[in-house]
């Protein structure tokens, strides 16, 4: 797919593996991974809240690193492995853990930044369980 407003010379074919499944786009140089997901794969559970990387509402899982999708070009993250909160749970029916005690425990307040929340646990835990120093590392 080839954004509407990409002129030729300004795009480029970027292959993403999201949430298990690959994907082969043409994208203009200028879209960002979340309106790449969002607008093209129609996953629409990563969302645009600050659109700065500062809410972190769009936060999803690249190569399992946590990173914010609005600040993301997608031309560069070619061959990367992508997972949005529809991907957390993996090819199964079953939700993640995670999303399993957010429902559990009524954790969603409005619910617009949930997803990104998520990605962001699942990330933290991944990078704790890897022994990745932290704030409150000695």
């Amino acid at each position: 797919m080839t954004s509407a407003c990409s002129r030729p010379g300004h795009d480029s074919e970027v292959t993403l593996r999201v949430n298990g499944k690959p994907h082969t786009l043409r994208v203009d140089h200028r879209r960002v991974l979340l309106d790449l997901l969002r607008e093209d794969l129609d996953l629409t559970g990563s969302k645009k809240g600050c659109d700065h990387g500062q809410c972190g509402a769009c936060t999803v899982l690249v190569d399992g690193r946590r990173l914010n999708s609005c600040l993301l070009l997608a031309v560069t993250l070619d061959g990367s492995e992508v997972t949005t909160v529809e991907g957390l749970g993996g090819d199964g029916e079953e939700p993640h853990p995670l999303q399993r005690a957010f429902l559990d425990r009524d954790a969603f307040q409005c619910g617009y930044c949930t997803p990104g929340q998520l990605c962001s646990a699942v990330g933290l835990l991944a990078e704790a369980a890897a022994g990745h120093p932290s704030h409150v590392t000695d």
